[in-house]
């Protein structure tokens, strides 16, 4: 039973640099999937940013609750992938308590 604590204890550090590279691949793939749903919601090429002086109100907080619903998607579903992937190779869930990294 030792060895499984210390097993639960090294794996959320080594856990650390594999969380960061699915981070930054869930964050490009959501990049890539909100520019693509733009296209599809308003035939635009570019979505509005909030200093884009000729946008309105409505134009710019759709594309920031589109952009972050479609974030945190992909994020937890990179995530859950990753922390499965895991648990199915090593036998211990990647994070250190039951909680998640939020």
């Amino acid at each position: 039973m030792a060895r499984k604590n210390k097993k639960k204890l090294k794996l959320p550090l080594a856990y650390k640099p594999l969380g960061f590279v699915l981070g930054w691949s869930s964050g490009a793939l959501a990049g890539v999937a909100f520019r693509k749903t733009w296209k599809v919601i308003r035939h635009e090429d570019d979505a509005p940013d909030a200093l884009d002086r000729d946008r309105t109100w409505g134009e710019i907080l759709l594309a920031a609750a589109v952009q972050g619903a479609i974030f945190a998607v992909v994020r937890s579903a990179v995530d859950r992938t990753g922390a499965k992937a895991i648990e199915r190779s090593t036998g211990v869930w990647p994070t250190a308590d039951d909680g998640g990294r939020d």
